[in-house]
């Protein structure tokens, strides 16, 4: 990796005050946060001003897949923007109409028509337009554990705390409890009797709220930020089965999932399983430029062969989107990225978190594959009490906050949400990079060992 530049305090604080003084930022208290000034990045590592290199745990917001300045991409880019650098979406443009290509070509079953979007949140916005064209209805089932964006439809589907200061209560939403055995709430005690339990409460949701009423069931195949709950055995093709049963159009949310997290192109494959419509984003592209998009069934596609989809967006299929996908794509191919995420989740950092699982006190269960995994935080093992409460601040949140305190110095920078750390490298972090975020870990671990019980 080239090393990063020298330190330089005065330039630092200058980015700083200009961010400070004009930049506005997300899901934050404005006056409560301070953001780090980044000077650079490259590969699994980024840097500020001050001299300081960090490992990137979070992929960025967990899309950065081939890591920060993959050369190829960057040049990709470059080479489009002297080409076409922008042009309207009515049109045919050849890098548009290869980066879907190449999508649909990985996409399970017929999922192959690509609308493109700016990012996930549109894309699960339009996949709940089309599906409730397509069938007439209106409501929408999805989880209580669950992101789905930040826009308006996307928001009220969110099953998480950020949902609320913006949850009309008349989106058509009906919220249902997915599978989770560590914290079920079906009182299981294996995984068989969590999918089936899990899949009846879905049923019986579906019965009384009207199955002619229903549009669409929206999951994440796995979740991402609620907790990389990977759905235990037989769910998702129950979840298929139940959309058949009564004709909802069954969506699945792969923007985190999707290009390589899970160690498969799209975490469906692992489970066998085919929705009408699929969301994804940042992968895609390694968020290098602003791209989303919905692979929609033949099916579905349909309906709008003749009808007019009542959508758009005036940078769909943005041309330099595109290529930063089309580069993003054939690299990942050509360097067998997600091959390499699953070899590293099996080989790696699966037996890793599991170790350090043994030895801390703190962790109370680790779930994930390829590279995305998720430590559950507890203060105790037996009650399975998470070591903060939920949606903890201030106080109530300061065992988390010291525990990520201690991994940012030990040169780690870590994913945080409630009680939970995940474990989110770039889907092509070396085997060595991998064993040294597992040693900080290891060691910001011990920060959170102090506050069990």
């Amino acid at each position: 990796m080239t090393p990063h530049v020298e330190p330089d305090p005065q330039a630092g604080a200058a980015v700083k005050a200009a961010d400070r003084a004009h930049v506005f930022h997300s899901w934050s208290a404005q006056g409560l946060i301070d953001p780090l000034a980044v000077a650079g990045a490259e590969g699994s590592y980024f840097w500020d001003y001050d001299g300081n290199r960090y490992l990137d745990f979070t992929s960025g917001l967990v899309y950065t897949n081939i890591g920060y300045q993959h050369p190829k991409v960057v040049a990709a880019i470059q080479e489009q923007a002297g080409k076409l650098s922008t042009f309207a979406p009515a049109f045919a443009i050849d890098v548009r109409s290869e980066a879907a290509r190449l999508i649909a070509e990985r996409t399970p079953g017929d999922l192959d028509k690509i609308f493109f979007t700016n990012g996930g949140a549109e894309a699960v916005e339009n996949a709940v337009r089309m599906a409730r064209l397509h069938t007439g209805r209106h409501k929408v089932l999805s989880a209580f554990r669950s992101y789905h964006g930040a826009t308006s439809t996307a928001i009220n589907l969110t099953g998480d705390p950020r949902r609320w200061a913006s949850d009309t209560g008349s989106a058509g939403v009906v919220r249902f409890w997915a599978p989770f055995l560590y914290r079920s709430p079906f009182y299981a005690t294996t995984e068989a009797e969590e999918s089936a339990r899990a899949l009846q409460h879905l049923e019986d949701t579906i019965a009384f709220e009207g199955p002619a009423t229903i549009a669409a069931i929206i999951l994440e195949t796995v979740p991402g930020t609620a907790g990389i709950m990977t759905p235990p055995p037989g769910y998702l093709a129950g979840v298929r089965e139940i959309c058949d049963k009564y004709g909802i159009v069954f969506i699945l949310d792969e923007v985190m999932a999707g290009f390589g997290r899970t160690g498969k192109w799209f975490a469906a494959e692992h489970f066998d399983v085919v929705p009408d419509l699929m969301t994804f984003a940042k992968g895609v592209n390694s968020g290098y430029v602003p791209l989303g998009g919905v692979a929609i069934s033949a099916e579905i596609a349909a309906t709008f062969d003749k009808r007019p989809f009542p959508g758009g967006l005036t940078y769909s299929g943005h041309p330099l989107a595109c290529a930063a996908a089309v580069a993003t794509i054939n690299v990942m191919a050509d360097e067998k990225v997600v091959e390499h995420a699953a070899h590293i989740g099996e080989n790696v950092l699966g037996p890793g978190l599991r170790e350090l699982a043994e030895r801390h006190p703190s962790v109370g269960e680790v779930r994930g594959m390829g590279v995305f995994w998720a430590l559950d935080l507890v203060k105790n093992k037996e009650t399975r009490e998470p070591l903060v409460p939920y949606n903890a601040a201030g106080e109530a949140n300061a065992p988390m906050a010291a525990f990520g305190a201690a991994a940012k110095k030990q040169g780690l920078w870590p994913f945080i949400n409630m009680n939970r750390t995940h474990a989110v490298p770039a889907c092509n972090v070396s085997e060595a990079e991998a064993k040294e975020g597992l040693a900080a870990l290891d060691a910001a671990l011990s920060v959170a060992d102090e506050h069990t019980v």
